[in-house]
């Protein structure tokens, strides 16, 4: 209060635009895998596929990680197993020292570069892939790996993924309410538009007389929302045009796919059983 009245809140763009706050969002500090907690439920839905998948019990379970502990000196009971979530900035060292000394474990590990950790440590790879949100607010790709498949390399695991995933979203619903999602005609063209196209090596050009400025669309308005910047309305030959470059642009994020080298066509043949083993010249 102010002689008697009240103080007016003062309002920064960030504040009435929710565009504009997420572009300041970018710039916030991000959290590392280091700093993530486990969701409870994600943690028992994981616990529980491992037990119907390799027959452990749940009672064996430990958890050696937590902050300032050291995973070295726990002392590990007699036939336990290990399923938590170490560290991703030091997982390789964590699965060779439990491969050297006989602790089972099932971890969570990152998921992109999971196929490179514990080599030659006889673990398998558990690609199961989804982007938790840990309790610290960050998203991480997640899969796993793991000692109690020694015959296995690598798996996916769909079923891992789905029980994951739902949990996950139990807890997102929790956080927020969705946010209704809107997508604009061809015929409206954003800086963010004109942007996809450039990063994706696809030139188009409005002439002058193909647009007109527009700060909403009449339906928008009726909602109370606002197109942040301003967009082009375009004629109905430049949005066919638009739509056109839009299709070549997607065609090319969609990245190019690398083939097999005649080198290692030829250890391909020689992998796998004898009586499936091709010879190749």
């Amino acid at each position: 209060m102010e002689n008697g009245r009240p103080i007016p809140v003062q309002q920064t763009l960030a504040d009435v635009s929710p565009e504009y706050a997420a572009f300041l969002d970018k710039f916030k500090p991000r959290k590392t895998t280091d700093d993530c907690y486990t969701p409870p439920n994600v943690y028992e839905a994981v616990c529980g596929w491992v037990e119907r998948r390799y027959g452990v019990r749940r009672e064996s379970f430990v958890r050696p990680f937590w902050p300032g502990g050291d995973y070295e000196r726990f002392d590990y009971p007699q036939g336990c197993v290990v399923v938590d979530n170490p560290p991703f900035s030091i997982i390789a060292g964590i699965v060779e020292w439990y491969g050297r000394h006989g602790v089972p474990f099932f971890l969570f590990a990152p998921y992109l570069t999971n196929i490179g950790i514990g080599r030659g440590t006889g673990c398998c790879h558990v690609i199961a892939p989804w982007a938790v949100r840990y309790e610290n607010g960050a998203e991480v790709p997640t899969s796993f790996v793991t000692s109690l498949d020694p015959d296995t390399v690598a798996e996916s695991a769909p079923d891992l993924r789905a029980v994951v995933r739902a949990a996950d979203a139990v807890n997102r619903r929790a956080e927020s309410a969705e946010l209704p999602k809107y997508t604009m005609p061809a015929a409206v063209l954003t800086s963010a538009g004109l942007g996809y196209m450039a990063s994706h090596g696809e030139a188009f050009r409005v002439r002058r007389g193909d647009c007109a400025f527009i700060r909403d669309l009449d339906a928008m308005r009726a909602l109370g929302k606002g197109i942040f910047g301003g967009a082009l309305l375009l004629s109905e030959r430049a949005a066919a045009e638009r739509a056109a470059a839009e299709r070549a642009a997607a065609e090319r994020a969609a990245g190019h796919v690398f083939e097999l080298s005649d080198r290692e066509r030829r250890i391909q043949s020689m992998l796998g059983p004898p009586d499936r083993q091709t010879v190749r010249p």
